[in-house]
């Protein structure tokens, strides 16, 4: 059942604007992926939790609202608030040699809400955001390179993947089933509240 319906369900006419728990819940699930980032183990591509975040706000909130609340996460990176790994924030975040990947959350939210319909059980949208998880990788790492290419320090896709993918492929589907796992629970607690 898309938005749309549990709202029509609920009385609100369409075109009406979002009900204040949905924006609620969005700034919350923004809030947490801000708390995500700041669990921080630093690397080259830093370890995060912040993969565990998207994943949660688009299991725990749908497509459309959990990409929005990826949206506004990086929204106020983007304006400045210390809100990504090492509590950095503004556009030379974006624009440095991770700033790909947090571009690409956005991508596995966009991904997520695109194929949600087609999505019967949660399987199939464990697939899907690990199908949005390589996404990420693919876009970060394209754009890790292009950066570092232009700091005169070229890099192969293959050294990029070992670099940037390899090391994190195994805790991010942890952080997927983490994620799959308490929205399970979150959702019985929660019902028809988000």
């Amino acid at each position: 059942m898309n938005d749309w319906e549990t709202h029509k369900e609920k009385g609100v006419k369409k075109g009406a604007p979002m009900p204040v728990i949905t924006l609620v819940t969005v700034a919350v699930m923004a809030a947490l992926l801000a708390v995500c980032a700041w669990l921080t183990v630093p690397a080259a591509v830093p370890f995060t939790m912040q993969t565990f975040g998207v994943f949660l706000a688009l299991k725990l909130l749908g497509g459309k609202k959990g990409t929005l609340a990826v949206l506004v996460y990086i929204l106020l990176g983007a304006a400045g608030l210390p809100v990504f790994s090492s509590f950095k924030g503004g556009m030379g975040a974006l624009a440095g040699p991770t700033g790909g990947y947090i571009m690409g959350f956005l991508l596995t939210g966009l991904l997520y809400w695109g194929l949600e319909r087609f999505m019967k059980n949660a399987r199939l949208e464990d697939a899907v955001l690990f199908a949005g998880l390589l996404v990420c990788y693919l876009f970060g790492t394209v754009w890790f390179m292009h950066v570092m290419s232009s700091n005169g320090k070229p890099h192969t896709f293959l050294e990029g993947l070992s670099l940037c993918v390899l090391p994190y492929l195994l805790p991010d589907l942890i952080k997927l089933i983490l994620a799959d796992f308490l929205s399970r629970r979150l959702k019985k607690v929660l019902r028809d509240r988000i």
